[in-house]
């Protein structure tokens, strides 16, 4: 009877023991990993199948979303890298490159991440000075800017009419407008 208690308190004892040795899972998860060129990724979903993105954008519109104070050091020295230390509203555009990917992965909880997208082209060393960047990541770029010719000539016979711009005619115009109202 003594042996039979013995026997049961050795069973609970070796199974409560906790081993506290490191898991070897990787042979585990290495039959679900999906390889896109160089990086090994675990889907949720065992037969989840996704095409990589073709044409993967090249630029990305960072900006920093929260407060600097109380973040570690080395993200404060990332942002600092990136140039965002200054104000929130500070915008810099980074390439999407592995070296900056990881960077923006450190940090992604501090800053918003948007690719830069090019709907009328890119721009070319002549048309720089004639483009933008909208929040959403757009970079607008104006080929030509162009003037309307009509609004040109109505604009050269307003500044030849010297009764248009004087005192009287001002004063009298201001005081029919005053008289009646908003309709005119």
């Amino acid at each position: 009877m003594m042996q039979q208690n013995l026997l049961k308190v050795q069973q609970v004892m070796s199974v409560c023991i906790r081993s506290y040795a490191r898991h070897n899972k990787k042979a585990q998860y290495m039959n679900d990993a999906q390889l896109y060129e160089k990086v090994r990724y675990y889907p949720r979903v065992p037969d989840f199948k996704e095409d990589p993105i073709e044409n993967p954008t090249k630029l990305f519109r960072v900006q920093r979303i929260k407060v600097l104070k109380g973040t570690p050091y080395w993200e404060r020295r990332i942002l600092q890298l990136l140039g965002l230390t200054r104000k929130m509203s500070d915008v810099t555009v980074v390439k999407n490159i592995p070296e900056m990917n990881a960077m923006l992965w450190k940090v992604k909880h501090l800053v918003d991440i948007k690719p830069v997208v090019f709907p009328y082209g890119e721009p070319t060393e002549n048309d720089i000075n004639h483009s933008f960047l909208k929040e959403s990541g757009e970079c607008i770029v104006t080929k030509e800017i162009k003037f309307d010719e009509k609004r040109l000539e109505a604009r050269n016979k307003f500044d030849e009419k010297p009764e248009r711009l004087d005192g009287k005619t001002l004063a009298y115009n201001s005081r029919l407008k005053w008289l009646s109202g908003y309709e005119c």
